[in-house]
């Protein structure tokens, strides 16, 4: 037996139970030193924190990648960014623009989680820059002269496509970006397309454009009016474009001109309806109806916030930004496409005004989140863009073509160091 002072002897277990508290030792440190996750948002108000402050972005100088130029300004260099702010593909340029004076932006692409890829691509090809043909040749250029694409499998490199055809603006985005964060509004579109460029794993929703002079808390061009003064239960303002919810609402707005307040719009001639023309009509009702239109997205369910009516969405595959933070049965009701008619009058008749006007005060306090603003606003588009990228990023780098030895050296199949790459990188 051992005595009262004697030492306890060391056994294979003990032995054991220590080697186990050094791993876990060693594997609490390297997590607590890894880079801290984004904070949460804080529910349930729209205030959100900011990234977390090792985030770092680099994001590409339009003279820094031969073709890049092209995607921004077109093939002779004539669109100009300020064409391209105006309407509701804005964000392509609001986005690189904030990003630019961002304090998550970067210099230096090895210290860079993130890289972002400017490009206009869809203002471009509306104004006659490029053809489809040309956009696609001219990602396939730039992509191929860029190591750090390659390096991650395009893993870590963001592209904005701000119209209802999302990725598919760049026709071989399957082979080149299915790895790559897409900031889009456009949600599933499997309805008019084999598949979908769009991924909830990876991708981002974007709020649409809002014009510029309604998004001013304090000098909106139009003002919002009490519910007792509005005209209309509901109101569609737009094009029937030959779909069919759209046509169904022309048609009942024909059948209940009292209820249903929906006008031909003009878009050109001199009866063409004015910015400011549009949000005096779409504030003189309750409920903004918002039906899909060549896409599941629509500007209209974002402006309507800013006047105050409550969005009826009237489309069913619809993907909404910031769904982590949001309840969006707070703020705005989701309707069958095909159950559009009277039933739905009915239905928006039987609403207490009381629950109207909660559902329009919870509106006020979270369509800051609708507006482009520097990431240093603690509620704004750009801040929770950049908390959702947080969650984006990883710790390591990868892909098929990435390879590394026991000096942590990344090298490609020749075994060059990857600082030794060159340009241009072969694609697949």
């Amino acid at each position: 037996m051992r005595g009262p002072h004697s030492r306890p002897q060391c056994t294979p277990a003990h032995q054991a139970g220590a080697l186990l508290l050094v791993a876990v030792t060693s594997l609490l440190t390297r997590l607590l030193s890894a880079p801290a996750p984004p904070p949460p948002f804080p529910t349930p108000g729209p205030r959100l924190s900011a990234a977390a402050d090792h985030l770092r972005v680099y994001v590409y100088a339009e003279d820094e990648v031969d073709g890049l130029r092209a995607l921004l300004r077109g093939r002779d260099g004539s669109v100009s960014a300020a064409t391209c702010l105006k309407g509701q593909w804005g964000t392509q340029v609001k986005i690189h623009q904030l990003l630019l004076r961002s304090r998550y932006r970067t210099l230096d692409k090895d210290e860079a989680h993130l890289f972002f890829v400017p490009s206009y691509v869809k203002c471009v090809r509306m104004t006659g820059g490029l053809t489809d043909k040309e956009i696609n040749q001219t990602y396939v250029k730039v992509l191929g002269q860029m190591p750090y694409f390659r390096r991650s499998g395009g893993r870590d490199h963001i592209f904005v496509f701000p119209s209802g055809a999302g990725a598919h603006l760049f026709r071989s985005w399957a082979t080149f970006l299915n790895r790559s964060i897409i900031l889009t509004p456009e949600g599933d579109r499997t309805d008019k397309r084999g598949i979908s460029a769009f991924n909830t794993w990876k991708d981002i929703i974007i709020p649409g454009n809002v014009d510029d002079s309604m998004v001013k808390p304090d000098a909106r061009a139009v003002q919002p009016i009490p519910l007792m003064k509005r005209k209309y239960l509901a109101n569609f303002l737009g094009r029937a474009q030959g779909k069919v919810g759209r046509l169904k609402l022309v048609e009942l707005a024909k059948q209940y001109p009292d209820k249903l307040e929906s006008p031909e719009l003009k878009l050109s001639g001199p009866d063409k309806l004015g910015r400011v023309d549009y949000f005096k009509h779409l504030r003189n009702a309750k409920f903004c109806l918002a039906p899909r239109g060549e896409s599941s997205w629509t500007l209209r369910f974002y402006e309507s916030f800013f006047v105050e009516c409550v969005p009826v969405l009237l489309s069913d595959e619809v993907e909404l930004p910031f769904q982590n933070v949001i309840d969006y049965t707070e703020i705005s009701i989701k309707w069958p496409s095909s159950k559009i008619g009277p039933e739905l009058f009915q239905y928006l008749e039987s609403i207490p005004e009381e629950r109207i006007e909660e559902m329009l005060a919870r509106g006020r306090e979270v369509r800051c989140m609708w507006v482009y603003a520097q990431d240093t606003e603690p509620c704004s588009a750009m801040t929770a863009i950049m908390w959702e990228l947080q969650r984006k990023v990883r710790r390591f780098h990868q892909s098929a073509e990435t390879f590394w030895l026991h000096n942590r050296s990344i090298v490609n199949r020749d075994l060059v160091e990857f600082q030794q790459w060159g340009t241009p990188v072969p694609l697949p």
